[in-house]
This record gives C-alpha cells, sequence and structure tokens, in this order.
C-alpha cells in the first residue's frame, strides 16, 4: 500500500462508517456527498467472476438509503484516485461532469504514467492527442484501438468510434523510459493507455498494449494522481495521491531527487497552464 497524506483535514466522521467493519481504504477526501479514496493497483473497482479477492464495492458499506455509488471506474491495475458519491443527487450530479467532454474548470483528471521507450524528439515536449477510439472484439477478448482515419473503418464500426481527447506534457526521460503527465478531457475506457500507445510508447507493464515481452514483469506504471472537481452545490473536491512504491521507484531513475511522501497535495495538480 502506497504512503498516504491528505492535503486538508478529515471530518470527525473518520471513515469508520463508510467501510464494513473491519475493512479500510485511505480516505483522501470525506464529506456528508463524496468520498475519494486511494485505491491500490491490483485491486478492482466492481467484483466479477474474474476477480479472486476483494473489491472497492464490497469495501464501502451499503446504507439503508442507497449507495454508496462509484462516480467513475479505474482499471484493475491502475492506482489512484477514486470519487464516490454517498447521495443519489450528488453522484446525479459529479456525473454530468464527467459525461462527455470535459469542461476543465469544473473538472480535471490528471493521471502520471512511466513509458518504456522514450519519445519521438519531433513530437516536443507536450500537445494534445485528439485521436478517436474504438473497441476491437475477438473471441473472449476485447482491447481500445486507436483510429486516427475514421474513413477508413469498415461502416459498421464507425457508429462506435468514440472521441478521446487527451494533453500530455513529459517530466523527464532517462535511460530509455519518459515519465509523463496526461490530463484526461473525455473518460473512454483504457484512454490513457491507448493515447499513449499512439504517442508511440506504451505505459510501462501494460501487458495489453505493450509489444514488449517484458511488461509482464513489470506492474502497470499508472497513477490517476489527481481529481478536481467544482460542482453545482458549491463543494469542491481536490485530492492527490502519490505514486506507489513501485512507480516511485521508477520516477527516481528518472528524477533522482524524488520523494514521493513529499509531494504537494495540490488538488487540481494544473500541470496545464
Amino acid at each position: 500500500m502506497p504512503h498516504l497524506m491528505s492535503q486538508a483535514p478529515l471530518p470527525k466522521e473518520d471513515g469508520a462508517r463508510f467501510f464494513r467493519k473491519g475493512m479500510t481504504l485511505p480516505l483522501l477526501y470525506l464529506s456528508p456527498h463524496f468520498a475519494v479514496i486511494a485505491k491500490p493497483a491490483g485491486m478492482a473497482v466492481y467484483p466479477t467472476k474474474n476477480t479472486s479477492h476483494k473489491t472497492v464495492e464490497e469495501y464501502l458499506q451499503p446504507q439503508k438509503r442507497g449507495g454508496p455509488w462509484l462516480v467513475h471506474r479505474l482499471d484493475q491495475d491502475t492506482a489512484g484516485c477514486l470519487l464516490i458519491a454517498r447521495r443519489k443527487t450528488a453522484l446525479i450530479a459529479a456525473q454530468n461532469l464527467f459525461a462527455g467532454i470535459k469542461n476543465t474548470k469544473n473538472l480535471s483528471k490528471i493521471y502520471w504514467a512511466i513509458l518504456e521507450d522514450v519519445l519521438d524528439p519531433s513530437l516536443g515536449d507536450s500537445g494534445e492527442i485528439t485521436v478517436p477510439l474504438y473497441k476491437i472484439r475477438k473471441k473472449q477478448k476485447w482491447f481500445m484501438q486507436a483510429c486516427p482515419d475514421v474513413n477508413a473503418l469498415p461502416s459498421s464500426l464507425r457508429k462506435e468510434i468514440l472521441p478521446a481527447k487527451t494533453k500530455w506534457k513529459k517530466r523527464g526521460e532517462h535511460n530509455g523510459k519518459t515519465w509523463i503527465e496526461l490530463e484526461l478531457l473525455t473518460g473512454r475506457t483504457h484512454q490513457a493507455r491507448v493515447h499513449c500507445q499512439f504517442l508511440g510508447a506504451a505505459i510501462l507493464g501494460d501487458t495489453l498494449y505493450s509489444q514488449s515481452t517484458a511488461a509482464a514483469s513489470q506492474p502497470l506504471c499508472l497513477l490517476a494522481r489527481s481529481l478536481f472537481l467544482q460542482l453545482p452545490s458549491s463543494e469542491k473536491i481536490e485530492a492527490s495521491m502519490p505514486p506507489p512504491d513501485f512507480m516511485t521507484t521508477e520516477i527516481q531513475k528518472i528524477h533522482p531527487d524524488f520523494i514521493s511522501s513529499s509531494v504537494p497535495f495540490l488538488g487540481k495538480d494544473p500541470f496545464f497552464p
């Protein structure tokens, strides 16, 4: 479990009634309407026939009035900030912000990733990816695919195209790896992973989108670093999470002076001016 700190004092209700008895996850934010938990890498958010360990949903204490509800999801292998709604009205308000193209004044999702290769110098140090995605199904498996030319797809697949938009900026590179920061302006499945692949370097440890045979020996180096929401009710949610230890190790190879526990909790974490 990564070392965690909260950027703001939590209410007197410290989460004991939020989780099932004897079960807890680190809380980054807690109010009567919302909670942000620090989801560990390797933990699924929902139970499926393939999950062998407790999921985030199974940690949450069901309430008589319904809920709590997961506002969004993170891949099982992705660590990071996960938003939970404690009221149905709060769920609807937050999901309205998450829907469609994002207004970054009211919602911001920042990710950190370590890429398994350096980027082509012609890309520069920052940019924006607007390549849409679509799902490919093969027998019992599926994955997302970037589609730079929609017209090249069969007409049967064009209706499945999902607009996707990601801002990115390099934080550093060393010894064949890149530390990159991503701002997801849409919330498509595997968006960060596929857009990194589209840049020319898959995320370190990504067994689905990497061509490297070494990917399976390394945990996925992807972190939902910070979350910012400005709700219509005037509630402002700001939460940040340091990287897990295995990812900190990779970051320190690029920036030796990086110490995860000293990373300031900046809430929105506005890396992009």
